[in-house]
């Protein structure tokens, strides 16, 4: 399903630009001529339907024709991310077991730490003809490792008829037509990397200003000079926006629709975009989900300022007696890689996904997320899992319990405490444990000694009492 997306777009646009970055220009039929040498080199090296291909790079045109290449032949791009320490990526290749890693030259120290071996992305040899595979809707084509509340990752897949919906949804709610400009800064590690916007684009005959990576000032830029009518975020990428010191004489009168998900976006930090004349749309989703739930109708993002929104189409949501929000629709994903136990456990008895978040609905149907069941915080739009890091700590030696809890935070929205029952160990050695051990956004801000971890009767951490001793009075 995915693979026919770029092969059409192809046929009825071949010249249109479908693609800048750092200076280039690929028009939708170099993409597609790239992605069917991909699809040729993979299917000559022997993988097949099903064949997992992990890669570790930035973002790039190349990989993009990579993932249509596997969206073609039934494989399953496993996009790790960079900000991964080593041992984090063995455990995912380990897990997943591709039968091909590609890396990327700046990466290749990172790979060789894994133990696994790879080879380097590159360009394809061009001329080659698509291979013809019968590739069904609901055959995985994104596997999206998210943190577990066991402390172990889980692998989500996602199917092509998830990323079909999703898009076709999102199309529907915000939209992207064939004359917009999309600056793409989200990194293709991340689902929204893919199903907001940038997948939509291309389905549409879009043309998309792909980053590298993000970075403000040169953001930007890239707004006036390319006239960007569209972007997607998370809030501290608004935040730094609004920081720089050119925000308040950018010219932003092209930017007709700016998106917002990952973490809810502060209201004053909406209210400084609307003042600037662009009203950000606040949107709710998770990565099993594709990653779509919610969203607010442009028309509505100043009046409903703070709220997640109302259902994308074709997908449900509802709210249980505790007031988890639970989803159901065709973007919902099939389940985890090789675990039935955590696939058991995401779904309601009838076939509805909890997301672990709580959530109220106001009388015009718009739906407000006001905490989490689960104790996983989002750091600069990245999820993180205590138990994750509470699993790194106790690794440690000298460490005799830890706790991690999530507290409001300025820059980042959210960030870890540790409370840390240890003997003779500092803080700046706990710093450089973690930081060995974790990605960056998961090494705690800050660590607090205390002689013991608050449990109940029957061992179960109270959580609530380190929160309170975390957040300033």
């Amino acid at each position: 399903m995915i693979g026919r997306l770029l092969r059409d777009r192809t046929r009825a646009t071949p010249k249109r630009i479908a693609i800048e970055y750092d200076g280039r220009e690929i028009s939708y039929a170099e993409l597609d001529a790239g992605a069917g040498a991909f699809a040729c080199s993979f299917a000559e090296a022997g993988l097949k339907r099903g064949d997992r291909v992990a890669t570790l790079t930035g973002n790039s045109p190349e990989h993009v024709q990579v993932l249509f290449a596997c969206a073609q032949l039934g494989l399953i791009l496993l996009p790790l991310s960079w900000r991964l320490a080593a041992p984090e990526l063995r455990y995912q290749l380990d897990d997943a077991e591709p039968s091909l890693f590609l890396v990327e030259d700046e990466y290749g120290d990172l790979a060789r730490a894994t133990g696994h071996r790879f080879k380097r992305l590159a360009e394809p040899c061009l001329g080659v003809r698509h291979p013809d595979v019968a590739v069904e809707d609901d055959d995985p084509l994104l596997l999206i490792y998210t943190s577990g509340t066991t402390g172990k990752p889980k692998g989500a897949l996602l199917t092509h008829a998830n990323c079909f919906w999703t898009n076709l949804g999102f199309d529907l709610a915000t939209g992207v037509h064939g004359d917009d400009v999309v600056l793409q800064v989200l990194p293709q590690f991340h689902v929204g990397g893919w199903n907001v916007q940038a997948l939509l684009a291309w389905w549409k005959g879009a043309r998309v200003i792909l980053e590298r990576e993000f970075d403000a000032a040169r953001a930007l830029r890239l707004i006036e000079e390319k006239r960007v009518t569209t972007m997607m975020g998370v809030p501290p990428i608004y935040l730094f926006l609004a920081r720089e010191p050119g925000f308040a004489d950018a010219d932003l009168s092209s930017l007709e629709r700016a998106v917002v998900g990952g973490a809810p976006m502060p209201e004053a930090l909406l209210e400084t975009w609307a003042a600037r004349g662009t009203a950000v749309v606040q949107g709710y989703g998770l990565t099993e989900a594709a990653p779509n739930v919610l969203c607010v109708p442009p028309e509505d993002a100043v009046r409903k300022l703070g709220c997640a929104g109302k259902p994308y189409p074709f997908v449900d949501v509802r709210l249980s007696a505790e007031n988890e929000l639970q989803v159901s629709g065709p973007n919902v994903f099939p389940g985890y890689w090789r675990n039935p136990e955590a696939t058991a456990a995401a779904f309601t008895s009838d076939g509805w996904l909890r997301t672990g978040d709580v959530g109220e609905c106001d009388d015009e149907g718009f739906y407000r997320i006001k905490g989490r069941l689960k104790e996983m915080y989002i750091s600069g739009g990245e999820n993180v899992y205590p138990a994750e890091v509470e699993a790194v700590l106790h690794e440690h030696p000298q460490v005799a319990d830890a706790a991690v809890v999530g507290v409001p935070d300025e820059r980042w929205g959210e960030v870890g405490v540790a409370f840390v029952v240890c003997d003779g160990v500092n803080e700046d050695e706990l710093f450089e444990w973690c930081g060995a051990r974790l990605a960056r956004f998961k090494v705690p801000k800050s660590f607090r000694f205390i002689g013991e971890i608050p449990r109940n009767g029957m061992g179960k951490m109270q959580k609530q009492e380190l929160l309170a001793a975390a957040e300033p009075s």
